[in-house]
C-alpha cells in the first residue's frame, strides 16, 4: 500500500495584499523524511510555511495534513494535531524562565506525568537548557534560545515539525550542534521535518529532497544529494 504524504499543498497562492509571494507552490512530505525548501531571500520561504500554518491564508489552492485539508482551521489549533512550527526569529517568552518556556510549549496537554518527563527528555537532548532552567529566555545566547525554540516545540509531540531558518544569526559551531539535532530528532524520535534554510548546503546535507523556490514559484525538485551536485544549484546557492 502507497503510503500517503503526511503534508501536501496544491497550486497554493497567498500573499501580503496585493504582493503576491506564493504563485501555485504544490509540495509533498512524506512520513519520516526531513525536506528542505531553499532559495534566495524574498523567494517566499518563509510564506510557505506560515501559508502551511495559517498564519497567511491561501487564497488559492488546498493545504493537506494528514490527508486532512486545513486551510481554513486556525492556527492555534493545529499543535494539537501534531503540527508545530519553529519560526524565524525563536520567539520565546524573554521574560519567562526556561522551564517555564516549555511547560507553556505543552499547554494544550493535562498529562502531566508525561510532561515533566518530557521536559527532561528537552534537558537529555539539549544539556545547557537544564543548566539554565531557571534562567530568563531573554538572558540565553542566540544558539540557546534557538535550542530552547526547538525544544519548547517538542513539548507539543509533534508529527510534522516546520523550521523556518533555524541557523539565523548563530555561530558556525553552533549551527552545527542545531543541525545534528534536528537530525536526531528525526531519526529518533521519528519527527518529519519540512526545513527552511539560507544556508543551502547545510539543509541539503541533512535532507532527503529538497525543493528550490524562486519567486513565488517551486522551480526545481529532486533529492537532497542529486540537488547538491547540480550545477546550477551549485552556483546559485552554494557559492561554486
Amino acid at each position: 500500500m502507497t503510503t500517503q504524504p503526511i503534508l501536501e499543498l496544491k497550486e497554493v497562492h497567498s500573499g501580503y495584499g496585493s504582493i503576491k509571494a506564493l504563485k501555485g507552490i504544490s509540495l509533498k512530505v512524506m512520513p519520516g523524511e526531513i525536506v528542505a525548501i531553499i532559495g534566495a531571500n524574498g523567494a517566499g520561504k518563509s510564506t510557505t510555511l506560515m501559508t502551511i500554518c495559517g498564519i497567511v491564508k491561501a487564497e488559492k489552492g488546498e493545504v493537506h495534513y494528514q490527508d486532512r485539508m486545513i486551510n481554513k482551521i486556525s492556527a492555534e489549533k493545529l499543535p494539537t494535531m501534531g503540527l508545530c512550527q519553529v519560526p524565524e526569529g525563536r520567539r520565546i517568552f524573554p521574560r519567562l524562565s526556561v522551564e517555564e518556556n516549555l511547560i507553556l510549549g505543552a499547554f494544550f496537554r493535562n498529562d502531566k506525568d508525561r510532561i515533566n518527563k518530557d521536559i527532561q527528555q528537552a534537558y537529555d537532548l539539549f544539556p545547557i537548557l537544564g543548566e539554565r532552567s531557571k534562567q530568563a529566555g531573554g538572558t540565553l545566547s542566540g544558539g540557546e534560545q534557538q535550542m530552547l525554540a526547538i525544544a519548547r516545540a517538542l513539548m507539543t509531540k509533534p508529527k510534522l515539525l516546520l523550521l523556518d531558518e533555524p541557523s539565523l544569526g548563530l555561530a558556525p559551531i553552533i549551527v552545527q550542534q542545531i543541525f545534528d539535532i534536528i537530525s536526531k530528532i528525526n531519526r529518533k524520535d521519528n519527527v518529519t521535518i519540512l526545513l527552511v534554510e539560507q544556508n543551502a548546503n547545510l539543509a541539503l546535507q541533512a535532507a532527503d529532497r529538497g525543493y528550490v523556490i524562486e519567486t513565488g514559484e517551486i522551480t526545481m525538485e529532486d533529492k537532497a544529494d542529486e540537488l547538491i551536485k547540480n550545477p546550477r544549484i551549485r552556483e546559485a546557492y552554494l557559492g561554486e
